[in-house]
């Protein structure tokens, strides 16, 4: 945590920056509002405390032109006790407490804490409703689980940015997630953000976010994601598929640390740790001249590759353990098991869509059980289903995995295509037809959604 001491008595800005020292909370110093100012232009700081009445800049016209400008830290005024009305205008004018001197050390520690806190939590709610959805913990015991958490554990120490590689659904995001949570930033936010699944024309507004009337239909001032992240991380997933214009304005920000909203006139520092992952060929992408090899090698200093699930069957009772029953609590299902003859027809699949794959046979299994007990044919794997143990078609479970219900559920589609189709119908119900959603819950682009809606006929 950084906070900024903002007063024209040079003893008392010391004394607050050795308190604040002591509680392990950095500090710098600025004698007036326009000293104050200049610094928060250049530096990223979580919060400030400012005296009310001060020389060439006073507190409430620093608030105003730090809140014109669009800074965000919370503002905490300081105030003599004469100046109760002045302090209440402050409020009224953004800030979001204050102080009556003299004040109590450690109620000011409270306050700038709680000020913080509070800012983090509103910035991680509307990361929330605007990027990915919280992921899953990391699960896995297997060799090359275990090799894949100590190499989270020695990144998770630095500040370097990183690449994260794998076959689609295979965690990508769940390791960048370790990777925040095991690292100094954890008390930070994460926030993530799926590039594929964002239309090219508003991913600029998402990431750097975008100043009343910057174009048509931006009624207000727009936070970006650089900045809801804070000080924590930032993970942008599917970076392959980021257009050029914005890969170059990428680079600057990880070249300068600082971003530009859409339609404003000045530099925001930012200081969130970039994470970002792929499930294409990157290399392939720069040679091609569809990925900037400077940006490439920017997040590529440390690069984590994701291993796919069938290489680490180990892991695969486990895990599917543990998303059995977070699937059955959020759809509120009784208490079921799966079968050793489940299981293990489970650790035989060579699991084409990783992870998500093996999450959404759970789900479909458990709306098809009728015991305690989840049987193979409530697996539906599907005649194409291909086996990693060396299985012919002919092993498989019938297609279905049991007789049809319906003559609906009969299409032209079988095998995995049955699979894939019916995992995009269920996202685009779940989601009201929004492709954009249904795109980002299965973990593809929002190009590739639209390829298969076409091809399935959907």
């Amino acid at each position: 945590m950084k906070a900024l001491i903002v007063d024209d008595e040079r003893n008392i800005r010391e004394s607050i920056v050795r308190l604040l020292a002591i509680e392990g909370i950095e500090a710098a110093e600025a004698a007036d509002g326009a000293e104050a100012l200049e610094l928060l232009r250049a530096q990223a700081f979580d919060a400030v405390v400012t005296d009310l009445r001060m020389p060439v800049m006073g507190g409430q016209e620093f608030l105003e032109r730090a809140r014109l400008e669009g800074l965000r830290c919370p503002i905490i005024m300081i105030s003599a006790l004469g100046e109760i009305n002045d302090a209440v205008a402050a409020l009224k004018a953004g800030a979001v407490d204050y102080l009556i001197k003299p004040f109590d050390p450690d109620e000011l520690v409270h306050k700038i804490r709680s000020a913080v806190s509070s800012r983090r939590l509103e910035d991680r709610l509307e990361a929330g409703a605007r990027t990915s959805a919280p992921g899953k913990p990391f699960v896995g015991k297997s060799a090359s689980a275990r090799a894949l958490l100590r190499s989270i554990e020695k990144i998770a120490r630095t500040d370097t940015t990183v690449l994260i590689t794998g076959e689609s659904g295979s965690g990508k995001e769940v390791v960048a997630r370790e990777i925040h949570e095991r690292s100094p930033r954890a008390e930070e936010p994460f926030v993530a953000v799926n590039i594929g699944a964002v239309h090219d024309n508003l991913m600029e507004s998402e990431l750097f976010g975008h100043e009343k009337g910057a174009f048509t239909g931006a009624d207000v001032r727009k936070t970006g994601l650089f900045e809801l992240a804070g000080s924590g991380s930032l993970f942008l997933d599917e970076i392959g598929e980021m257009p050029l214009p914005l890969q170059v304005k990428l680079l600057r920000v990880l070249q300068e640390r600082k971003i530009r909203r859409l339609g404003g006139t000045r530099d925001i520092p930012v200081s969130a740790r970039i994470l970002s992952a792929t499930n294409r060929d990157i290399e392939a992408l720069v040679r091609e001249g569809r990925f900037r090899e400077d940006l490439y090698y920017r997040l590529n200093v440390v690069r984590v590759a994701v291993p796919p699930l069938r290489e680490r069957a180990e892991d695969i009772p486990l895990m599917a353990g543990f998303l059995l029953e977070r699937i059955r609590s959020r759809m509120g299902k009784p208490a079921v098991k799966l079968g050793a003859e489940a299981l293990g027809v489970l650790a035989s699949y060579s699991f084409p869509g990783n992870v998500r794959e093996l999450e959404n046979i759970l789900e479909r299994a458990l709306i098809y059980a009728e015991g305690e007990e989840i049987l193979p044919s409530d697996l539906e794997l599907g005649r194409g289903a291909r086996l990693a143990a060396g299985g012919t078609e002919s092993a498989a479970l019938p297609e279905g995995g049991r007789e049809p219900r319906s003559a609906v559920e009969v299409g032209p589609a079988s095998g995995l295509d049955a699979v894939e189709r019916e995992a995009i119908e269920r996202a685009l119900a779940k989601w009201g037809g929004n492709r954009t959603k249904a795109a980002e819950e299965l973990g593809i682009s929002r190009r590739t959604i639209l390829y298969k809606i076409k091809r399935y006929g959907l």
